[in-house]
């Protein structure tokens, strides 16, 4: 299959390369950057290995690299989807598939709005791998995968075929979700990271620094987890009226294999993954402030809680955790 990737970022390096490296299908990049790429791209495994896939070709342009793609994968930030599915919109076949490697930042809402209503569009329930890059275009980490990976269909009359086709692309099993509802109400990082954010810097100030920046997960505290868990209780309330099937979004308690606020802070402490990630800060004068400009702030307040927020606002859904935590960010996202 050809296989358009767009987004040059920490998932577009490993995906684009995890999926190249098994040499059966053409991948492509769609990038800003592309003159920064190398068509070898290096993957550095888990477990030590390492193996290289060779893109098929790197373009900034989509009239260049859309029009022959049968899957065309957004690997993207929220607020980049809206302005890449405009650029894409007239050059994709009427029979390729669209999807996003998560869809907690609402690709579903907007894809179906800005595309034809026959096109095929998919979306990732989490993300298929935690990825870092380590040589911008040339070279990344794979630092986990997920046992089972979840996966919403629309307008495909064969959701199968697709999800079949992705397994084998992903190397990962992959279960149908009943709609696109499943995939984009997550309470994953549209939950988790504001919930930190706000347990660190509930009570910044402009002028106030800080000496140290703090590990996110590692140095994660039982009111931080106290914070999540009221938030996804919430999210709970709201899933419960919407057509989801019961137990398609894990519980915050299920998911970490935790049975309260202790052991949910002890869970998200220890995995191996999240280790070693800094609190998204930068450096001033006088120590460090938080940084506004990260994706934790510009992504997951006005692409991923918003969205939840609203259907809760629409279905009249008390969400007083959900409220405070979305109303303290929303300022510092134009900061």
């Amino acid at each position: 299959m050809k296989v358009c990737i767009c987004g040059g970022g920490n998932l577009g390096h490993v995906v684009a390369g995890f999926i190249a490296a098994q040499g059966k299908h053409e991948v492509s990049m769609l990038t800003q950057r592309p003159e920064l790429w190398s068509k070898q791209l290096v993957i550095d495994a888990p477990d030590g290995t390492s193996y290289a896939g060779r893109l098929s070709g790197i373009f900034c342009e989509a009239r260049q690299a859309v029009p022959d793609a049968d899957i065309v994968l957004l690997c993207l930030p929220g607020y980049a989807i809206r302005k890449t599915l405009k650029q894409i919109k007239a050059y994709l076949r009427p029979e390729a598939a669209v999807g996003s490697v998560v869809s907690s930042t609402g690709f579903f809402f907007q894809a179906l709005e800005l595309l034809p209503s026959s096109q095929v569009l998919f979306g990732f329930q989490r993300v298929p791998f935690i990825s870092r890059v380590t040589d911008y275009g040339h070279r990344a980490r794979l630092m986990g995968y997920k046992d089972c990976l979840h996966l919403a269909v629309e307008h495909a009359g064969r959701p199968e075929t697709l999800r079949a086709a992705l397994a084998d692309m992903f190397q990962t099993p992959i279960q149908l979700l009943n709609n696109y509802y499943e995939a984009s109400l997550s309470n994953s990082n549209p939950l988790l990271h504001p919930a930190r954010l706000y347990d660190l810097w509930g009570d910044w100030h402009a002028g106030q620094c800080y000496s140290r920046v703090p590990l996110f997960y590692e140095e994660w505290t039982e009111r931080a987890a106290q914070l999540y868990l009221s938030m996804d209780n919430e999210l709970q309330q709201l899933l419960a009226v919407l057509p989801v099937r019961k137990g398609s979004i894990p519980t915050v308690l299920d998911y970490y294999e935790s049975t309260d606020v202790p052991s949910l802070a002890r869970k998200l402490r220890s995995i191996e993954a999240f280790k070693g990630i800094p609190a998204p800060m930068k450096a001033v004068a006088d120590g460090y402030v938080p940084d506004f400009q990260s994706r934790y702030f510009t992504e997951d307040f006005p692409y991923g809680l918003a969205i939840v927020r609203r259907l809760m606002q629409q279905e009249n859904i008390p969400s007083p955790t959900i409220n405070m935590i979305y109303e303290w960010g929303l300022p510092f996202q134009s900061q």
